[in-house]
């Protein structure tokens, strides 16, 4: 009956306005007696409830400006539904928040295998350090973007076929105006011919760290582009390499000459020659740079403390980004970017809440230790503390159930049985070990447990088959007991993760340098169930 009214309830956690000041639990017993109202009361403390987050089409919006977004290229035939869905979304604010604030550099604590850190690079050409403490992960990463690089340029041609088939009408109608561009382009290019062989070695320079590839960045037509880049060369010198390079990607292949097809002599070589050849050269250069450097992964710890000058040598204006920054790792991103000057916004998509560290949860304090929870200061003048069955709670996914997609009844049953069984046989009640994912692996109960004990290190011999099903037929009929108490969790999941959430949002609050900080619900909480981004920017200093 409990679990039925809870399955209930969850619509009216997804959809519900009452009011709610009823009380669900008995005052002098403290025992849950109304399901009903619990579900309700738990809605009412939820994020999307409590009117705290920013909608993400708005901050998109705010934050693009005249900017045009890149053409798109999904993710979805490079990874998997909920990767793809989470790397595009991010990725596009990601580059929005990078627009806004006029910085390319993005630092991706926590990277992974790379899967936004190789997207953002690729499809929105930012500078990325991807920072993971695994160098098993930093490794692989090198190695997928091998993969990786082998079909970008099929997935590039179609977008840039698309683009030109979109713009072939447009340039039809306006042929006159179109060879005047190209005449313009061709003379201003052979104007500067002196300016580019004097600057080769900066644009090489300027190419080598440019991760993400500069053919993706072509306009609807290819003439304005050409005439915009010239003018734009002639007026800010610091951005001539990215120039030149958008001007090479719009060149058909053969317009021009490379260098082993010639053998005239240097001296006898005209401007023209000189500048085709310069430019063969650079296009070759710039390929095979960005081709090694689609982005950079590295290996390192990330704490509150970190000098990320130490990791990252030429570290300019950049962002932090994390797509679930697992346990302390979300609030030490928090922390980093409220600490260095040249970080200027921070995005944030922390998990493993169960994995935070909590000041308040022992009673034995370390002075000195940086803490995952709480981190504002009104939760620790309160000595606020969640614990680990809460921060356990507040990873259940509320919006999966609510679609159907229903907890594992039958391994948590096998999880509870077997920690009855190695409290009464073997005395154990805590181990630093961890049986990890063996339900998927076994075959029966018995085989689960007998699997369970070798990764514990205890001795199954004295344990014959007939007493472990002993202990299974014992309560097996407490199964569905299990199961609404589970439910109930995940009812109460939401609210936990707002506390979480809000402790962060809060200390950006407290940080006095914040222009801005929200929280935005970036993801389908069904594909994605830590789906909150925590954002901020900083005031923006004017030279």
């Amino acid at each position: 009956a409990v679990r039925h009214c809870l399955q209930k309830s969850f619509s009216f956690l997804l959809c519900a306005d009452d009011d709610i000041f009823s009380s669900a639990f008995c005052e002098d017993s403290e025992k849950l007696i109304n399901v009903h109202l619990f579900a309700l009361a738990a809605k009412y403390y939820s994020l999307s409830n409590l009117g705290v987050c920013t909608p993400l089409e708005d901050m998109l919006e705010a934050l693009k400006g005249d900017s045009e977004g890149a053409a798109g290229i999904k993710p979805d035939e490079f990874m998997n539904n909920k990767k793809s869905h989470e790397v595009q979304v991010m990725s596009e604010l990601v580059d929005s928040i990078a627009n806004y604030c006029e910085i390319k550099q993005v630092i991706d604590i926590g990277s992974g295998k790379g899967y936004l850190s190789s997207f953002l690079s690729m499809q929105y050409n930012l500078k990325v350090y991807g920072i993971d403490s695994s160098s098993s992960n930093t490794n692989g990463a090198h190695e997928r973007n091998k993969k990786l690089k082998k079909h970008w340029r099929a997935y590039q041609s179609r977008g840039r076929e698309n683009l030109k088939s979109q713009s072939l009408e447009k340039t039809n109608d306006r042929p006159v105006e179109s060879e005047i561009r190209c005449k313009t382009i061709n003379e201003e290019l052979l104007n500067n011919a002196s300016s580019l062989q004097n600057q080769d070695q900066v644009i090489i320079q300027d190419l080598v760290p440019s991760c993400g590839s500069t053919e993706m960045a072509i306009p609807e037509t290819i003439t304005e582009t050409e005439a915009d880049l010239v003018t734009g060369a002639q007026s800010q010198e610091t951005k001539l390499s990215e120039e030149v390079l958008a001007v090479l990607n719009v060149l058909p292949a053969d317009a021009v000459e490379d260098f082993s097809s010639s053998h005239c002599n240097c001296r006898e070589l005209c401007e023209e020659e000189k500048v085709q050849r310069k430019i063969t050269s650079l296009k070759t250069k710039a390929r095979k740079s960005s081709e090694s450097n689609l982005y950079f992964p590295l290996t390192s710890c990330i704490t509150a403390e970190t000098e990320l000058s130490d990791i990252i040598t030429d570290l300019e204006d950049c962002m932090l980004v994390g797509l679930h920054t697992c346990g302390d790792l979300a609030a030490n991103t928090l922390r980093i970017f409220t600490a260095k000057p040249e970080i200027k916004a921070v995005c944030s998509v922390g998990c493993c809440y169960h994995l935070l560290s909590e000041q308040f949860e022992n009673q034995e304090e370390c002075q000195d230790q940086v803490w995952g929870f709480p981190m504002c200061q009104y939760l620790k003048d309160k000595g606020w503390c969640c614990g680990r069955n809460a921060r356990m709670s507040a990873c259940l996914a509320l919006e999966r159930v609510a679609v159907g997609q229903m907890l594992p009844t039958e391994s948590l049953f096998y999880r509870a049985v077997l920690q009855v069984i190695i409290e009464e046989i073997y005395g154990v009640t805590k181990s630093d070990r961890h049986i990890g994912k063996t339900f998927s692996k076994s075959s029966s109960f018995i085989d689960y447990v007998r699997r369970s004990l070798k990764k514990l290190e205890l001795d199954d011999s004295k344990l014959p088959d007939n007493c472990i099903m002993d202990y299974y037929e014992k309560y097996q009929h407490r199964m569905n007991e299990l199961e609404a108490f589970n439910m109930l969790k995940v009812v109460l999941a939401p609210c936990i993760e707002v506390l979480i959430l809000l402790d962060r949002l809060c200390y950006l609050k407290e940080q006095e340098n914040i222009a801005w900080s929200g929280l935005v619900k970036l993801f389908d909480p069904v594909k994605s169930p830590r789906c909150y981004a925590v954002i901020a920017l900083k005031n923006q200093s004017h030279s």
